[in-house]
């Protein structure tokens, strides 16, 4: 596949990105957008996470006692 983008956008991709990780970069920035149910499954599998999840509710839990300030 080609894609065609302006030369200072490419100039800053290979500035910024690095020019073997430009490929990378453009297809984790389109895929949530494209590629369907990636999302829910990703969230799907957070949520089964049971030690990740204590520690989210922890952390929340915390930002409640900072917005009384």
């Amino acid at each position: 596949m080609t894609i065609s983008i302006d030369a200072e956008v490419y100039d800053g991709l290979v500035r910024v990105i690095g020019r073997r990780r430009i490929s990378g970069f453009l297809e984790d920035l389109a895929r949530p957008y494209v590629v369907q149910g990636s999302l829910e499954t990703a969230y799907a599998e957070m949520a089964r996470d049971e030690q990740r999840e204590a520690e989210a509710l922890e952390w929340a839990e915390g930002l409640i006692g900072d917005a009384a300030r």
